[in-house]
């Protein structure tokens, strides 16, 4: 599932606006509603930070890393910083265990592993160099089936 965000138009069912997706108090949902309500954290976060290009794609089953790639850009290396340090803190307060961040200090291309949800932002150039939501967003190939 390959998904661009449009700033106040849901895309599917999983991303509505605001933060949370259930009424199920924060520690006793799914691993599924974890990963959607981590989603909704992050999606809302960087549209509040006036981040560019934002996609995101489902990578359930594709990897064993995360249930979800979210892609966004920054117009400048302060731009790319201000909204992954905004996207921790945010993470932070709706509850979710502490993130691993990698590239902050420089912000070409910053990496935040957030357990089910894994977020890169990138100056437009280092992205379009890099294009790694082209190689996720690849289509599953089905098996053939043998006579």
């Amino acid at each position: 599932m390959f998904c661009h965000f449009r700033k106040g138009k849901p895309l599917t069912t999983v991303h509505t606006k605001g933060r949370a997706f259930s009424a199920v108090p924060k520690g006793l949902e799914s691993g599924v509603d974890a990963a959607r309500r981590a989603l909704g954290t992050v999606l809302a976060s960087v549209e509040d930070s006036k981040a560019e290009d934002i996609v995101y794609l489902n990578i359930t089953g594709k990897s064993a890393l995360a249930d979800y790639m979210v892609v966004v850009s920054g117009r400048s290396s302060r731009h790319v910083s201000a909204i992954c340090e905004h996207l921790i803190s945010d993470m932070k307060d709706d509850g979710f265990r502490h993130s691993r961040v990698e590239g902050l200090e420089l912000g070409d291309w910053v990496v935040i592993d957030a357990g089910d949800v894994i977020i890169h932002v990138f100056r437009p150039e280092v992205r379009a160099f890099y294009n790694i939501e082209k190689m996720w967003a690849t289509p599953d190939i089905e098996e053939e089936t043998r006579h």
